[in-house]
Formats: structure tokens, sequence, C-alpha cells
């Protein structure tokens, strides 16, 4: 074989594997870039003046952990409440430290979520709705806290987080919780004051969003650096 076909082969190689390596580079940056981009997603809140409800299954499924496109989506669910429960020492958007009331919505013979209904000093200003009244429950889907802000007991739950119920109930629960924004019944609607979140971001997709922007920088950087590697070395040697 002769010497210029020798330098052809290695030159096709050495390209070969410099496309390789800035293909990586920029995938990589691409996943960062698709990264921050759910991550800013998952920040931004609907509310139901804005983004009309869609239904809780369409966006959700008991048994499985809430994904990004169901965070903080403004959702619809109707069933019966099978049991109700004090959520202590909570604090709302405001700072303010209150004690709340959530209820577990059955939607259907086999599942059931939590819902953030309002305060529990407001628990008692509908008393005629019962277990068989049916209920349609309209909320930002939010996902469970991790943090406990009281010890668990007698109709009494340690954070908003659907798993500290998985040994009182036999229903596939859903993970999260919906903070309810309007509930409605036969009887007609029910008014009560409402918990404000801030924000909640997606627990799986950790760092900050301009983080991640800058991971997408440094990526494309290195594609760019790996790329024109070989043509300052050809100079260095012409």
């Amino acid at each position: 074989m002769k010497p210029t076909t020798n330098r052809i082969f290695k030159f096709i190689g050495q390209a070969f594997a410099v496309l390789i390596v800035v293909s990586i580079f920029i995938s990589l940056g691409f996943w960062q870039l698709d990264r921050a981009r759910d991550l800013k997603n998952s920040l931004s809140v609907n509310t139901h003046a804005v983004v009309a409800p869609v239904s809780l299954t369409s966006v959700a499924k008991p048994l499985e952990s809430l994904g990004i496109e169901g965070i903080n989506t403004n959702v619809i669910a109707t069933g019966n409440y099978v049991a109700n429960y004090k959520i202590p020492n909570q604090k709302d958007s405001n700072g303010k430290i209150s004690d709340w009331e959530g209820a577990l919505l059955q939607v259907n013979t086999s599942d059931a979520i939590l819902v953030l209904r309002g305060l529990w000093s407001d628990r008692l200003k509908y008393p005629d709705v019962a277990m068989s009244t049916k209920v349609s429950v309209t909320g930002i889907l939010t996902p469970h806290q991790n943090d406990d802000h009281a010890i668990n007991g007698p109709g009494v739950i340690s954070r908003l987080d659907s798993s500290v119920l998985v040994s009182t109930t036999d229903l596939n629960l859903y993970d999260g919780f919906i903070n309810a924004i309007d509930e409605n019944t036969s009887m007609g609607h029910l008014d009560r004051d409402r918990i404000s979140f801030a924000a909640t971001s997606n627990p799986r997709i950790p760092g900050y969003y301009w983080q991640h922007l800058s991971y997408v920088v440094i990526w494309w950087l290195m594609a760019a650096v790996v790329l024109y590697l070989p043509l300052y070395q050809r100079r260095v040697r012409a």
C-alpha cells in the first residue's frame, strides 16, 4: 500500500473519530437544553382562569410517579370523599402557618387521590357533604411534600403525600395531590378559602434553569474545540 493511501486512510479515521466525539458533545448539549426546558415548564403554575382543566387521568396514573406533563397542571376529577385528614403546621405562599384539611377522593372503584381542600377551621362549613356525595374537584396537580410537619396519627397526616396513606387504604393512590381551586356537587358550588402555593419544581430534575443552560454552552464549546484542534495542529505542522 502506498504512503499516500496510508495517509488518506489515517485522515479518514481521524475525521471519523472527531465527528463521533463532536456528535456526543452536541447531543449532551441538546440533552441539557431539554432538561432546562422541562425544568422551566415544571415551574410554570397554571390556573383555571387561564388554562381549561384537563382530566386527571390524561396526565397522571395511579401507582406511578407524577411526570413532568402532570406537574402544576390544572386538572379535574370527580368522585367521593372517603376520608378527611388534618394536616398541621403548613405554610402557604405568603408564609402564613396554619392547619389544613386534606381529603382522599375516590375517583373510581379502585383509585383515589389526595386533595387539599382548604383550612382545617373550615372543615364543618358544608356538613351536608357526605361520603355518598359526588364531588367534582378542579385544582392544580402538585408534587407530594417530602418534609414532615407533624406526626401521623388517627385523622392526622404529617405531610401532603399519598405514601403516608398506603397502610390505611386498599385503593390505588395517585402520586402528588390536587390543590383544590373549586369544588362542586349536585347542590352547587362549595365556597371555601383555598390555599395559595408557590410554584413547585419537579423534584426529579435537579439543578437550576440557568445552570442547565450553562452546561449547554460548555458541551457545545467542547464540540467546537474538538473540531478546531485538528486544524490547529495542521497549521502548527505547516
